[in-house]
């Protein structure tokens, strides 16, 4: 009898444990409507030396800070959703004393039907496809990026598949500035497909498929460019192999000729306590013997380029900050957590033109335009909270002095930021099917 007692105690509250789970699951199931409303505030000062990063294109050094407040908010019913982001941008710089309004804008704007297997989304909406190469919504940036148009996405257990047909239209200029999530988009209309396959035992295949219809800002005649190709990755537990690669082709903006191409090796290593990426980016530039009716300047379309080519942001627009030359971008990142709230990171690049620029004599320069060092702490304090940290310098070599961005190639050119992000739920209501 001693031992039968503890003996239904147990399975009288193992029954009741049960009762409330599936009493729970039943709740998550029959979810009729929700309300969501998230806040965010997010200040960063930025220090700039020797360099060129906008909003800034004369003063040096440049000291200047923004912030972004963003209003989110989600309604939700069972079969179909609205979801809104509208985001207020500030700015103080050495013109600028007191602040000014940089940017009152919706990041987000858009409806969505929700089927089985199918969701179709209307409107301007964020756009991140794979590793975010070609295709980004640029969290970093105080704007963010986003498209407008439709999305339809269809998935099941291995395959997600998108397909965007995506276009601008003429904004206007009172709340699309410099700051405008959609201001630099430079195509009027854009087919986009992108398959994803994963089979959940360390091996993905990513195929994205994009064309966009360019216009010449002189003749506005259309020319039509299409970028393919995609990424494959393999797993295992401490090794990670990746090849990303794409072929671009058609016409540019200018009408000429295009073929360009693209491709990213990379080998990443994970181990207890660090983590190390070793890898390359190679973006195909012109050679000098091309006709000026061809062009082999490849576009890294609506990307991020501070995640793999250094968080200056010295090499940003393709052909312009390279001069048509094409890069290449040998790299190693290295991250250490701290502790579970702290982690350093540091990126390293060295940066080579593929052809070499010309000096004012005709003559060839060094291939090699100097390396990048960038160095960041993140401390997330508590959930809401996340405060960032960086140091950014870059070395130039002789060859920088025939590019935009360094304004003397023979100081070092230098970038710092403290950037603190506080995200809450300000409402979250929830209503169940009686």
């Amino acid at each position: 009898m001693i031992i039968k007692r503890p003996a239904k105690k147990n399975l009288l509250l193992l029954s009741f444990l049960l009762f409330v789970l599936q009493l729970c699951a039943q709740q998550k199931d029959s979810l009729s409507r929700q309300f969501l409303m998230n806040i965010e505030i997010r200040p960063r000062a930025e220090y700039t030396s020797n360099y060129i990063l906008p909003p800034n294109d004369s003063i040096d050094p440049y000291f200047y800070i923004t912030q972004r407040n963003r209003f989110s908010m989600l309604y939700a019913r069972e079969k179909w959703l609205i979801k809104s982001d509208l985001q207020e941008i500030h700015l103080w710089d050495e013109n600028n004393k007191a602040s000014k309004v940089a940017s009152i804008n919706f990041y987000q704007l858009y409806f969505e039907t929700k089927f089985k297997s199918l969701n179709i989304r209307l409107g301007r909406q964020s756009v991140l496809l794979d590793n975010g190469r070609l295709f980004s919504d640029a969290p970093w940036a105080q704007q963010g990026r986003a498209h407008e148009g439709i999305r339809i996405m269809k998935s099941s257990k291995y395959f997600s598949n998108d397909f965007f047909f995506l276009f601008t239209r003429k904004y206007s200029t009172e709340f699309e500035s410099a700051y405008s999530p959609v201001a630099s988009n430079k195509y009027k209309y854009l087919l986009v497909n992108n398959l994803s396959y994963n089979n959940n035992h360390g091996f993905l295949f990513n195929s994205l498929n994009a064309i966009d219809f360019l216009e010449n800002t002189n003749s506005g005649k259309l020319y039509t460019r299409a970028t393919a190709g995609g990424r494959i990755e393999f797993k295992t537990k401490q090794w990670y192999y990746t090849l990303n690669s794409y072929l671009q082709f058609g016409r540019n903006s200018k009408g000429q000729k295009l073929f360009a191409y693209y491709l990213q090796p990379e080998v990443k290593l994970s181990l207890l306590k660090s983590t190390w990426r070793l890898g390359a980016e190679i973006i195909s530039g012109s050679n000098p013997n091309i006709s000026n009716s061809s062009s082999g300047d490849f576009d890294v379309l609506y990307g991020l380029t501070w995640k793999f080519n250094g968080n200056m942001n010295v090499f940003t627009r393709f052909p312009t900050d390279v001069n048509g030359k094409g890069l290449v971008n040998p790299y190693l990142f290295t991250v250490i957590p701290l502790n579970n709230k702290l982690s350093l990171r540091s990126d390293f690049h060295l940066f080579y033109t593929q052809y070499p620029l010309l000096n004012n004599l005709g003559q060839k320069m060094t291939k090699f335009l100097g390396y990048e060092n960038d160095f960041s702490l993140k401390y997330l304090p508590v959930k809401e909270l996340e405060i960032n940290y960086a140091f950014s310098f870059y070395k130039s070599t002789n060859t920088m002095q025939y590019l935009p961005k360094i304004q003397d190639e023979n100081k070092l050119a230098i970038w710092s930021y403290l950037m603190i992000s506080y995200s809450f739920n300000a409402i979250n209501s929830k209503h169940y099917k009686n």
